[in-house]
């Protein structure tokens, strides 16, 4: 079955949008008489994506990330940096189109904050003096992929004893040599017994849904790896990519050959277009030595092969079902949950959708058998877990770490700085008090012990840090990446938002705090798909954990005239221009 034109739509707004800067009138028209789209559905596509723009952008377009990490990292100090050095302010473009400066949400680099992107190339632990640099190199025509950095990995723990799973070599063709061997009844075996589950977050047995997918009788059949990584904090796959861009073609190898897929497709964040060609290497290196294509790795009848495409910066994209409308050159709206993915997924055809993380330790569970793998862990979680760790800590990175590990045990290994509140999963996860380190990381979920089942990265702050400072962080971010399809969504974070403001100004009662529950209850419950159901997790856990901090916060004579001069507005342009 050959691909409907339309899904090279992004891969031709990119290419307008990396050569001209922007897209403009004729850019539309000309796309919608070629894909015979109407010219207000390209226009919609093109307004739905954080990266695509209808006015110029300079030569050199500049993201810096201001998620809640680089924040405390010292964001603002380079925000006027950049605007000082470059004549611009963020959101527009200098007078000499040279620079045009633009504020992105996390950018995968939250271990090495302050971090940009400029033309889509990494730029880390940024300071005045650095970006000072930066742009006076810019300004004498250096092209910025010959200055930008090479992001570190920062691997800074796997299991002792040589028994790390995702970083250990790895030698191409292994692990479908071994599935071909098996045959796909026995590779889902293996995973079920291995208890292998999706590691986005939602815990989903792999088994099951390679499974389901295996018995739908209509074909074509898709595997799609979810490569977008976009919760705050999160930045596991951009080092699985990095590093193990093998194994996760493997794993969906072995996916393919399992479920009697032909394609595969790998959407890769916009954020991460620095790193693509680590998987065109290795698709190209597979290729060349038969393991791709036809009688693909000397398997009698199986064909697969697999393309990148690249997403252009939105959020919501990570929803399952949003991700197939993008890849299908759409907006990138969740879908009405009819069917599910392994019904009718990718142009209505059976598709299995797994992260990164999951196609890699498919791999790797292939490859040295699950005996290996259960003596990691412990009983009803084994297995290791990938976790990505910054905030207020020394050793900022990526942790390997087995089942049944405590966050008293992570948190000494990452060298943790007076912590006190702790963000699980991202800002649509759960938060913890120092109270609660004694939890153990796990895929259990005990009615007494309550295990923590983290989707992938920890964030740590300081007893020093403001939480309605975090809270807001994550509230602008949900207002901002909300596709708006939904009312509960779209309403309730902007509310939501203006809650957290009237707390942080101190103007807020007790009836702002309920309200604020009241709202998160009715998102978590009538919102389309999971940014509007998770939205508030972290605002809800927080005001039962810290119920002390937020009564704190209230104005306890309020009359509802009450308002607050805020000093540091007052004099924030002399501060930032007196000489």
């Amino acid at each position: 079955m050959e691909e409907p034109r339309q899904t090279l739509l992004l891969n031709q707004l990119w290419e307008l949008q990396s050569a001209n800067g922007f897209i403009n009138d004729a850019d539309i028209k000309r796309l919608a008489s070629g894909f015979n789209l109407s010219d207000v559905e390209v226009e919609g596509v093109v307004s739905f994506y954080h990266f695509f723009h209808r006015k110029p952008t300079g030569k050199y377009s500049i993201y810096l990330n201001n998620s809640i990490v680089a924040d405390l990292k010292g964001f603002h100090r380079i925000k006027e940096t950049f605007e000082r050095e470059t004549g611009a302010t963020f959101g527009s473009v200098d007078r000499t189109g040279t620079f045009g400066l633009f504020l992105t949400p996390c950018i995968g680099l939250s271990d090495q904050e302050p971090s940009a992107l400029i033309n889509f190339y990494p730029f880390t632990n940024l300071n005045a003096i650095k970006v000072k640099d930066i742009v006076t190199q810019l300004k004498k025509g250096v092209a910025p992929e010959t200055i930008c950095d090479i992001p570190a990995d920062n691997i800074r723990y796997t299991p002792p004893g040589n028994k790390s799973v995702f970083f250990k070599p790895f030698e191409a063709g292994s692990a479908i040599e071994r599935a071909g061997k098996l045959g796909p009844e026995k590779v889902l075996e293996e995973l079920k017994k291995a208890e292998l589950a999706g590691r986005g977050g939602a815990y989903y047995p792999t088994w099951k849904k390679w499974d389901a997918a295996r018995l739908q009788p209509a074909v074509p059949k898709y595997v799609v790896c979810n490569a977008d990584e976009g919760e705050p904090g999160t930045f596991k796959d951009r080092v699985l990519i990095n590093t193990q861009a093998r194994s996760l073609v493997e794993g969906m190898m072995i996916c393919g050959y399992t479920v009697g897929a032909e394609q595969g497709i790998i959407y890769l964040r916009g954020e991460y277009r620095w790193l693509q060609h680590k998987l065109d290497e290795a698709i190209r290196e597979y290729r060349e030595v038969g393991l791709l294509g036809r009688e693909c790795a000397g398997l009698k009848g199986f064909r697969f092969d697999i393309r990148v495409q690249i997403g252009a910066g939105s959020y919501v994209c990570g929803e399952e079902t949003a991700l197939l409308e993008s890849l299908e050159g759409k907006r990138g709206e969740p879908r009405t949950k009819w069917f599910f993915p392994v019904e009718k997924g990718y142009l209505q055809q059976p598709t299995v959708i797994n992260n990164v993380e999951t196609f890699c330790a498919a791999a790797r569970i292939i490859e040295t058998g699950t005996d290996a793998y259960m003596q990691l862990g412990i009983p009803g979680s084994p297995g290791i877990k990938l976790l990505s760790v910054s905030g207020d800590c020394k050793l900022p990175g990526i942790y390997e770490i087995e089942w049944g590990m405590t966050v008293a045990e992570l948190l000494e290994l990452c060298g943790a700085e007076d912590p006190y509140y702790i963000q699980v999963s991202g800002p649509s996860g759960e938060c913890i008090s120092i109270r609660e380190k004694y939890r153990r990381i796990s895929m259990l979920d005990l009615l007494a012990r309550k295990d923590i089942r983290c989707g992938g990265s920890f964030m740590i702050f300081s007893k020093q840090r403001d939480l309605v400072k975090v809270l807001l962080n994550f509230s602008e971010f949900f207002k901002s990446e909300s596709c708006g399809i939904c009312t509960p969504c779209r309403a309730g974070n902007f509310i939501i938002q203006r809650k957290l403001e009237r707390l942080s100004l101190g103007l807020a009662n007790e009836k702002d705090l309920q309200e604020l529950k009241s709202w998160g209850t009715i998102m978590k419950n009538t919102s389309r798909c999971g940014l509007g159901k998770t939205a508030t997790n972290s605002l809800i856990y927080a005001m039962d954990k810290f119920h002390d901090y937020f009564t704190g916060k209230l104005d306890k004579e309020f009359n509802g005239l009450n308002q607050r001069f805020d000093m540091e507005g007052a004099v924030k342009d002399y501060e930032k221009y007196k000489i």
